[in-house]
């Protein structure tokens, strides 16, 4: 990727089609209401320089309801916690950020009007995980009607504990949670960054944690963390 430049979204491309059937709000459906959605595949020319990128980061809080094009998601998404390269440290490809010997602990959960899904990086697509708009979960006010939540769930099992494992502090959990947060933060400061970049409107914050595991289905080694708010500026 040149160094000076991040990732170009196209303006005026068709809105995710799977995303636009009218859904209640706050209403669970079955998960095979939702198809499977290959994403674009990344642009990576043009935007902001990373230094003029910096200088417009911010938290903007008023963001409003139009969804955003297929292009501008996927290279969002990729960003965020996208591959990078295909061997990084550890045996495992590269991400855009950083993570604790590598271990991807993190995952995204992606709330849209139709749904939410989990970004799986690799395929660079969103596998569907429950029907419905759950965007409220993240919160009230613009995080409930923007075009899209992040949410960041940790995964305990990603920690590989193993005799091979160099860290030995990895299975300590207090440890682990310094991890996951860390690792939380680089994740959401690409996204900040992007933001800034394409002149979108980005919101880290607190969630409904509760709420979003039970209807995530979650396992009990899961984790939601945090969410962060996508969308144009209001």
């Amino acid at each position: 990727m040149n160094r000076r430049t991040f990732v170009k979204s196209l303006p005026a491309l068709t809105v995710l089609a799977s995303t636009t059937a009218t859904f209640a709000q706050d209403t669970p459906k079955p998960t095979q209401d939702l198809k499977p959605i290959t994403l674009p595949k990344p642009d990576m020319d043009g935007g902001k320089s990373v230094l003029a990128a910096l200088k417009e980061r911010k938290t903007t809080r008023n963001i409003n309801a139009k969804e955003l094009p297929a292009q501008v998601l996927s290279n969002l998404l990729w960003a965020a916690f996208g591959v990078n390269r295909e061997k990084g440290s550890f045996g495992k490809p590269g991400r855009t950020a950083a993570s604790a010997s590598n271990s991807q602990e993190i995952d995204l959960y992606v709330a849209l009007p139709g749904g939410v899904f989990l970004y799986e990086a690799i395929p660079h697509r969103l596998a569907p995980v429950v029907a419905g708009d759950l965007r409220g979960r993240a919160g009230r006010g613009a995080a409930a009607s923007a075009p899209l939540n992040i949410f960041y769930v940790v995964d305990l099992t990603r920690y590989d504990t193993g005799p091979g494992q160099p860290d030995r502090r990895i299975g300590d959990p207090e440890v682990q949670k310094s991890y996951y947060y860390t690792d939380t933060g680089l994740i959401a400061g690409n996204v900040y960054l992007f933001a800034a970049s394409q002149g979108l409107a980005a919101w880290f914050h607190n969630c409904n944690k509760e709420a979003a595991a039970k209807e995530f289905k979650l396992r009990p080694e899961q984790r939601v963390l945090f969410a962060q708010t996508v969308g144009y500026p209001a």
